[in-house]
């Protein structure tokens, strides 16, 4: 099984007996078994024919609508899929002020606890003293969360390790046409904020559509709250995944000059840097092949790729829910 990436302008997805068919402008067409598909990802213009939707609504192919960019803009999944039990308890959760703080307290160690965990194996043979501080910081933070009396509070911790984790992840970059010192995004104004921000889309998707199989509400969060109509959840749970999936790739990509400053666009009006179409195609292949990276995951004794250890963490939150159990984040090998 694997994910289809639609990024062509103008290309035309229609379905002929067991495929889907992709048909870009101006190039020869593509052929794909629809049981090998399962998720499917569409950037900008794509077209969908009638018999494609129907047939993603009855198998359960999530379909993800972005801009060209890689804005999320919506997703098509049948709504008969929910869990009706699970969905009811995300909303007695919701108000329970004990399971939002404790929860949301284990999303921010999961968080910071890999965050530092990445930090620490980037300067394994660099010894940069200002990334050995930022690494005693971080951890000076993961203490002091534990104690921490309301959601608020968690959230400033994680503030405060984001002021320290991304400078010095800057500082580990050892190409000199990239240069990083803080976080920025929309738009990302430089080619570092770029990646960071496409590759956090590509990670939130893969986390939505993984929500969605198990039926759970994706607006229902405990970390994240907001009068919008944001997906709360699955900015909850991509928050551990954040440093070893999306991070640890921007960072390999552009230290092994993977990628180049002519890989992007020049600032819009508004100032945003965007990755050219062509680097675009090389990032995702790239993300691919990181989600299907071994890693540990407690709940299994065989290694697992990073898309089923993400599994693993939604099937955590459920058992959460229905089963009581504390919910317990991910946290990467040191």
């Amino acid at each position: 099984m694997c994910d289809l990436y639609v990024v062509k302008q103008g290309t035309c997805l229609r379905k002929e007996h067991g495929r889907f068919i992709l048909n870009p402008p101006e190039d020869d067409g593509l052929e794909i078994p629809i049981r090998e598909i399962e998720r499917i990802l569409l950037f900008g213009n794509i077209q969908l024919s009638t018999a494609v939707i129907g047939t993603c609504l009855q198998q359960q192919i999530p379909v993800v609508f972005l801009s060209r960019t890689g804005i999320y803009k919506g997703h098509l999944w049948s709504a008969e899929l929910r869990d009706l039990e699970a969905e009811r308890n995300q909303f007695l959760n919701y108000t329970d002020r004990t399971f939002h703080l404790e929860t949301a307290r284990a999303i921010i160690r999961g968080k910071l606890v890999n965050s530092r965990q990445l930090l620490l194996r980037l300067n394994r043979k660099r010894h940069l003293e200002t990334v050995a501080n930022a690494i005693s910081g971080i951890q000076r933070d993961i203490n002091a969360s534990e104690t921490a009396g309301s959601v608020d509070q968690l959230r400033g911790y994680e503030g405060i390790t984001a002021a320290r984790y991304f400078p010095a992840l800057g500082q580990l970059l050892i190409t000199p046409d990239f240069t990083f010192e803080e976080r920025n995004r929309r738009p990302p104004r430089d080619p570092v904020n770029s990646l960071l921000s496409f590759g956090y889309t590509l990670l939130s998707n893969n986390v939505m559509s993984l929500i969605l199989a198990e039926g759970l509400n994706p607006y229902l969060g405990n970390l994240h709250r907001s009068d919008k109509k944001l997906p709360e959840l699955v900015l909850d749970l991509m928050e551990e995944f954040r440093s070893p999936v999306v991070d640890t790739l921007v960072v390999t990509l552009i230290n092994r000059r993977t990628l180049h400053p002519d890989d992007f666009t020049w600032p819009t009006e508004t100032g945003g840097v965007y990755i050219a179409d062509a680097a675009r195609r090389r990032f995702i292949h790239a993300f691919e092949a990181n989600m299907n990276q071994s890693v540990k995951h407690p709940d299994v004794q065989e290694p697992v790729t990073y898309r089923r250890a993400i599994h693993y963490q939604v099937k955590r939150y459920k058992r959460a829910l229905l089963e009581v159990i504390p919910y317990q984040p991910f946290v990467r090998a040191a």
